[in-house]
């Protein structure tokens, strides 16, 4: 009876835990399906300031503040408003270096003297060479292409804009993300309200993405301990 009753338990708990292992399992699948938030301060969009709308006066024709100006358009000014910055970023860089160091050093202590006589095979030579030879060499080009909407978050006494905004984009077993920030001239952004990255003064871009496939690129912490210059050999 005692037997049958263990079995019983063993069998009702084993259930019980494949039951939370199941469910375990679910939510984590629901959990990788969804994108986190990965925002930083100061990438995140600003909202435009509140505008009060004037009362409206019917005893005239010209009213303030309801004005169109015939030869203006509508180009980014303003904090909240949108600019569209086209990313043409390229960079290439060449560097190499070569060390040579040779030393070579003798010194010879001649055999001691006893009352007159010389003491042979007392005598002392040392002779030292010491060889250091190092050679590096890194190219590295980066290019990146693409769009960005950013958002102005702020105007400066002279009228220049500064911009900042971040897109991310679920792909598959990850996430990709750019974010910029810097200085915008009014005079740069076209009448569509785009401006070259390149025209970005101060800029701040970065690109790079979370998950699966940029774990798979970053190498394991013993093999970085390996390419520092913490490893002696």
């Amino acid at each position: 009876m005692n037997k049958t009753m263990k079995t019983s338990r063993k069998s009702v708990l084993l259930k019980r835990l494949y039951s939370l292992s199941l469910l375990a399992g679910v939510a984590l699948l629901n959990a990788c399906t969804v994108m986190p938030e990965h925002s930083e301060p100061g990438y995140e969009s600003v909202a435009p300031v509140a505008m009060v709308r004037p009362e409206q006066n019917t005893g005239g024709i010209y009213q303030a503040g309801y004005n169109l100006v015939l030869f203006e358009d509508q180009r980014a000014s303003r904090v909240g408003d949108i600019i569209q910055v086209l990313l043409v970023e390229q960079t290439d860089a060449t560097k190499s270096s070569k060390t040579e160091i040779d030393k070579d050093s003798k010194a010879t202590l001649p055999a001691p003297t006893l009352f007159g006589h010389l003491l042979n095979g007392l005598g002392l030579g040392v002779d030292s060479s010491s060889e250091f030879e190092g050679e590096g060499k890194s190219n590295q080009s980066n290019r990146l292409s693409g769009s960005i909407a950013v958002t102005v978050s702020q105007v400066l006494p002279n009228g220049n804009l500064i911009v900042q905004g971040e897109k991310w984009i679920q792909i598959n077993q990850g996430s990709e993300f750019i974010r910029i920030k810097g200085i915008v001239r009014p005079s740069d952004v076209s009448s569509d309200n785009t401006v070259l990255s390149t025209h970005v003064a101060n800029a701040k871009i970065s690109y790079g993405g979370r998950g699966s496939l940029n774990e798979a690129n970053t190498s394991g912490w013993l093999v970085r301990f390996f390419m520092t210059p913490l490893w002696p050999f």
